[in-house]
């Protein structure tokens, strides 16, 4: 089974609370907004603890290192695909243009033989929990539901 760990920054804002989601980059989701945002989160080993792998994911993908701050446990979802994610917020504020992110080779057209390299996040931006439901990968929602409870 496939799995992947990430970190939710969440911030206060004037109305409610804020999310920081990155739009997943390649040609599969350049055209697409809702359902193409997610968590800033990757694929780690079994032997690796997850609160480690989601760290060092949030650097690769963002290439910035992973705010101090309480880890919040949002716990786990199981996506579409099966893959299963685990996720912790953390309050932290973090300006996007900061952001440089990893990349990922792939060929690219299909069977043309070429490799292409892409961002693995080509944008990052701050969205209000409802904007956030509207445009992240659907089984993700949950943990919005659980952030929003637990700062209630």
């Amino acid at each position: 089974m496939r799995r992947s760990a990430g970190l939710l920054l969440f911030r206060g804002a004037d109305d409610g609370l804020e999310v920081l989601l990155g739009h997943m980059g390649g040609p599969f989701h350049a055209r697409r907004d809702a359902g193409a945002w997610t968590v800033p989160k990757g694929e780690y080993e079994p032997d690796e603890p997850a609160w480690d792998a989601a760290r060092r994911e949030f650097t690769e993908e963002l290439g910035l290192p992973p705010p101090d701050g309480e880890a919040v446990p949002l716990g786990e979802v199981r996506q579409s695909g099966g893959k299963l994610v685990t996720v912790w917020a953390v309050r932290a504020d973090l300006d996007p243009a900061t952001v440089v992110p990893g990349t990922f080779t792939m060929e690219w057209p299909p069977r043309s033989g070429r490799t292409r390299e892409f961002p693995e996040l080509d944008r990052v931006r701050w969205f209000t929990l409802p904007d956030a439901r509207n445009v992240i990968v659907k089984a993700q929602t949950a943990f919005l539901d659980r952030l929003a409870e637990h700062s209630a």
